[in-house]
Order: C-alpha cells, then sequence, then structure tokens
C-alpha cells in the first residue's frame, strides 16, 4: 500500500473518532457545569485546555463563555479540531482514499458530512444541543459498524483501527484529566456527593456507565472508575484497551519485516511504564502528571507511526 493511502485512511479515522469525542467532551462540560455550585462560565476554560484548543480560542476572543465555547468547539472554521473541521477533514481524506472503502463506508462517511454539516449551518442554542451532540456521535458510530460490519481484515483495516485507537485514547485521557485535575471545584468536595455525581458524569461521557456498575456494582468510587478507564482490558475505551489494539494491529502490519518497527517498541515502553501497575501507583504518581505524560507518548507514537510507514511519500 502506498504510503499516502495508508495516512488518508489513518486521519479520516482519527477525524471520525476526535469528532466523536470532541462532541463528548462539550457534553461531560455541559453535564458537570451543572453539578457547579456558583453559576457561570469558569468551567469551559476548562474544558478548552482539556481539548488543547485554549490557545487557539484565545487569539480569537477576549473572554472564555459557555456560547463562545461550545460554538469554538463545534463549528468554528478556525479550529482544525471542531467537529465540522473534523468531519470535513475526514470525508477529505475518504475521498482520496475512496478506492479503499467499501460502498457502504463511503456512504455512511458522506451521510455523516452532510447531515452534520446541516446540523451545524448556524449556532447551536443550549435547548437543542443535547440532540445534536447526539446525532454526532450516531453518525460517527454508523461510520465505524459500516466499517466493521463491510470491510476485510486486512493491512487497510489495521490503518483503520490504528486511526480510531490512537485518537480515542488520547481523548479518554483528556476527559479523565477534566474532572480529576480541572473541573473539581475544591479538596474539600472529595467524597461528597457533588464529586460522585461528577464522576458519574465522567463515565457517561465515555458511554461506561454500564458496564462499570457490571465489573463494579452499585459501590465503585473515584479509584475504580479511574482504573476502569486506564488499567482495564476489557473496556473498549479504556487506554490499556486502546494499546493493545494498536499493538495488535502494528503487529499484523509488521508480519514478515525483519527489525523492530520504532513505534511498535514505544508501545511496549508505553505499556510496561504507565499501564503495568495498579491504580495506587497511578494515585501516588500523580493522576494528572500521569495523563500528561500518557497524551505525550502517544502523540510521540502517532508521529512515529507517520514516519514508520511513509505517510508522505
Amino acid at each position: 500500500m502506498l504510503g499516502k493511502t495508508a495516512g488518508g485512511l489513518f486521519w479520516m479515522y482519527r477525524y471520525l473518532e476526535r469528532a466523536e469525542n470532541t462532541a463528548r467532551l462539550i457534553e461531560a462540560g455541559q453535564r458537570i457545569a451543572l453539578t457547579r455550585l456558583e453559576a457561570g462560565d469558569a468551567e469551559w476554560t476548562s474544558i478548552l485546555q482539556s481539548a488543547g484548543v485554549k490557545g487557539a480560542f484565545d487569539l480569537e476572543y477576549d473572554a472564555v463563555t459557555r456560547d463562545a465555547a461550545v460554538d469554538w468547539m463545534l463549528r468554528a472554521k478556525a479550529n482544525p479540531s471542531s467537529v465540522l473541521s473534523c468531519i470535513e477533514s475526514a470525508r477529505e481524506n475518504a475521498r482520496m482514499v475512496r478506492t479503499a472503502l467499501t460502498g457502504e463506508v463511503w456512504n455512511a462517511t458522506n451521510a455523516a458530512y452532510i447531515k452534520i454539516r446541516e446540523k451545524l449551518a448556524r449556532k447551536v442554542s443550549e435547548r437543542d444541543l443535547p440532540e445534536v451532540l447526539r446525532e454526532i456521535r450516531q453518525h460517527t458510530s454508523l461510520v465505524r459498524g459500516m466499517t466493521h460490519g463491510t470491510m476485510l481484515r486486512n493491512e487497510i483495516y489495521d490503518f483503520v483501527r490504528l486511526g480510531t485507537f490512537l485518537e480515542r485514547a488520547d481523548n479518554t485521557a483528556r476527559i479523565l484529566d477534566v474532572k480529576y485535575y480541572v473541573l473539581l471545584p475544591s479538596v474539600s468536595a472529595v467524597g461528597t456527593s457533588l464529586d460522585n455525581v461528577q464522576w458519574e458524569t465522567i463515565l457517561r461521557a465515555v458511554s461506561a456507565r454500564g458496564g462499570f456498575r457490571m465489573e463494579y456494582g452499585p459501590g465503585g468510587g473515584p479509584a475504580e472508575i479511574t482504573e476502569f478507564l486506564t488499567l482495564n482490558k476489557r473496556m473498549p475505551r479504556s487506554l490499556a484497551f486502546c494499546v493493545d489494539k494498536l499493538r495488535s494491529n502494528l503487529r499484523y502490519l509488521h508480519r514478515g519485516v525483519e527489525g523492530q518497527l520504532p513505534s511498535l517498541a514505544m508501545l511496549d515502553h508505553l505499556e510496561r511504564q504507565y499501564l503495568s501497575h495498579d491504580i495506587a501507583a497511578v494515585f501516588e504518581r500523580g493522576l494528572h502528571q500521569f495523563i500528561e505524560e500518557i497524551l505525550d507518548q502517544l502523540g510521540r507514537i502517532a508521529r512515529q507511526i507517520e514516519i514508520d510507514f511513509r505517510f508522505f511519500q
């Protein structure tokens, strides 16, 4: 496969996942804002920081407000990580690699592009926001479903999965960071009903509430939730699950090739260094620091994959 085609597949699915994940991050911010003891827009600064778009936002706006933050993350053309920008980029990459996709995947991608662009043609009101976020998730999920149901399990599929799970791991880390480091009102709130409601919101943001209750029952708290989203290899949005899938697909791509693939070696290091300990060790290290280091490692791995498979040649 040409490196340009591999890169197009990789980035198509990164952008699709990022569009869905940005919607999830906005939803988490909306839900957590409802638990704040005082009204205000301060929490949206935290959401923008966690999404990695605060710097660009500050160049466009003088102050952070809920409306400005939501619009920036949903619709802003100047924000390459906005939902609208991501959907447009995903569709452009899909068009570039059209012959590598099944008809069903192409049609689902095109429909997602048309429908989401239509929904985001104008500013979204607070009343309509939950429905719009739900539709974004549904359309991106449809593309994912068509991918799983119609595409051969070959190298095309491997690059699809690499893009998906790199982006998903990045998002899970960012959503955890929103709660633990940024949005908690004060240390005195730890262990209170407010704290519990916010942790519940984090589970909902990654569609993990049902799975968590099956795994831990009704009594699980912050430590168990953090463990579930970082170290549990059966939870499909956990860091450990995503890293495991990344390794599997890189190994498929590396079959029959001599020598060690640098990106695969970096993944092995990430798992040994960060995901092979118990949750007590994570908290002892400091969850925010742990997440920042994970995000840095994921960024390095993504760049190395582009080098290893010559995406720009």
